[in-house]
């Protein structure tokens, strides 16, 4: 607790931090396992439900859990002199802080939105979605692709001590916009569809769950993970934007106000009395 007062940190950051890291761990078993593994081939909301874990939940609460220096892939200490042993021991998560303040270019973080979206919508689509339901070790796949994605994503939109964003506020919750409404556009086609799109999940009247009900429950569970998501991120970069000296009318104000002090002083400068000789 001390180490993290004098680091400027509120107490319980660590404490909170660590807890959303073993929820992230919790719900990735959650997803392999008993019963939601076996509904998932058996019901489309189930395995929408699994879907919405490995593609929002766990991602996010890793990027915001931040192990990385518990998984000794980072330096132990934030705050270590150059050339100490701390410093020394910088991992790779510090190497690809380094790497990302010498590249903090806005096109880099459109390429990891796009590979996201890229990756959820092929893992939506029928076949992909029949072939999970036919051969359960494709899950495995699934959930390394799209967690990888997500977690490269949400770097980009919160921070996760060492690494921070490398853009601005509100293009940061441009970003958790976009990927909002990948989600939302995957599940609205679904919710208008008048049939099945999955032919592997076998629907028989007057039995279990229908058609009908199956796809309105699939395209609430996206929805509703989406909007839990990142509604909360958008809102917290706006925010947070509006809270600091970053608005660029700020800084216009600013440089007008530098000018005229300027402008003020060369002017009082040229009334000056000659000293006398």
């Amino acid at each position: 607790m001390t180490g993290a007062v004098a680091d400027g940190r509120p107490p319980d950051t660590d404490g909170t931090r660590r807890l959303l890291a073993v929820l992230a761990v919790i719900l990735l078993v959650v997803a392999f396992v008993p019963p939601l593994s076996t509904e998932a081939r058996r019901l489309e909301y189930a395995q929408a439900v699994q879907f919405a874990l490995f593609a929002i939940a766990v991602p996010a609460l890793l990027v915001l859990g931040a192990p990385w220096r518990f998984l000794r892939l980072a330096a132990p200490s934030a705050g270590a002199r150059p050339g100490s042993a701390a410093s020394r021991a910088a991992g790779p998560v510090d190497r690809l802080q380094a790497a990302r303040r010498r590249h903090p270019e806005f096109v880099r973080s459109l390429a990891v939105l796009a590979l996201d979206v890229g990756v959820i919508v092929a893992w939506r689509v029928p076949a992909a979605v029949d072939a999970l339901a036919r051969h359960p070790w494709l899950v495995v796949a699934e959930a390394a692709s799209l967690v990888a994605c997500g977690v490269a994503l949400w770097l980009e939109c919160v921070a996760s001590p060492p690494l921070t964003p490398r853009l601005a506020h509100p293009r940061r919750a441009a970003l958790a916009a976009f990927a909002m409404w990948a989600v939302w556009a995957a599940a609205y086609v679904l919710g208008l569809a008048h049939a099945s799109w999955y032919r592997a999940y076998l629907h028989v009247p007057g039995r279990g769950v229908s058609v009908w009900a199956d796809q309105q429950l699939t395209t609430g569970v996206l929805w509703l993970a989406a909007i839990c998501a990142f509604i909360p991120v958008i809102f917290w970069n706006l925010m947070s934007w509006l809270r600091t000296d970053d608005d660029p009318d700020n800084e216009m104000h600013r440089l007008v106000r530098e000018g005229r002090r300027r402008s003020w002083a060369a002017a009082g400068a040229g009334h000056r009395p000659e000293p006398d000789r």
